[in-house]
């Protein structure tokens, strides 16, 4: 069962969802919130495995909350729903570590759907808004800003956890890098969960912002062609 927590500052909205919800399948409504200190206060309370966010809340907006969940509680997931699909809030959104970012008005099926995928540690973007989020991140990656997200020199990670990197700075699932590198995921789940804990990063989107900004990909290839360091796997 999949404990979600519903937070928006329309009421409507909030009962809405909560009722569509709890009808479907291994979905469970375990609180709404009208703001992000109600937010944060559920989470105290009822630890749920996926956050539906909207961005413009009173007290404390989605973005911030995202921000103070995510350093607290690494392992909930956080979907950013919203009317808006301005750069800054797509940016720090997903710098904070939100996993989603989905506009309002997609079905309710889609909504479950991509619960789902980010419950199952995937990532969830609307397709209205993709295209946007992967020109950022390619203006970033060609320019001097640096997310700061207090990385560590990666000297220390093996040839395995390089070809991990290498595969989700891809846009590689878990799954898909389970069956390119011939592991279970659980494999890759305890690989990144090391490689996150190196770089000292909070999850797999900074590490997928990391390796864009810093080159890790480009460094995977030639590692592949060149030779790896001289490191155990």
């Amino acid at each position: 069962m999949i404990k979600v927590l519903v937070a928006d500052d329309q009421e409507l909205i909030r009962q809405s969802l909560q009722i569509v919800l709890n009808s479907k399948e291994n979905l469970e409504v375990t609180g709404v919130a009208a703001n992000g200190q109600e937010v944060i206060r559920e989470v105290r309370e009822n630890k749920p495995d996926v956050i539906l966010m909207d961005i413009r809340m009173p007290k404390m907006d989605g973005v911030q909350c995202t921000k103070i969940i995510k350093e607290n509680y690494p392992e909930i997931k956080i979907i950013i729903l919203t009317t808006f699909d301005d750069d800054e809030y797509v940016y720090n959104a997903l710098k904070f570590g939100a996993s989603g970012y989905l506009l309002k008005g997609v079905s309710m099926d889609e909504l479950v759907d991509s619960i789902a995928t980010v419950y199952s540690g995937r990532a969830m973007i609307n397709p209205d808004i993709a295209t946007k989020v992967v020109r950022l991140f390619s203006q970033m990656a060609r320019s001097d800003y640096k997310i700061q997200v207090g990385i560590k020199e990666p000297t220390d990670l093996t040839k395995t956890e390089w070809k991990v990197i290498g595969e989700v700075g891809k846009g590689l699932s878990n799954k898909e890098i389970a069956e390119t590198l011939n592991f279970s995921e659980g494999t890759v789940r305890n690989y990144l969960s090391s490689i996150l804990n190196k770089l000292e990063l909070r999850d797999r989107t900074q590490l997928a912002i990391w390796a864009v900004q810093t080159g890790v990909t480009q460094k995977y290839g030639a590692f592949q062609t060149q030779g790896w360091p001289d490191e155990e796997q």
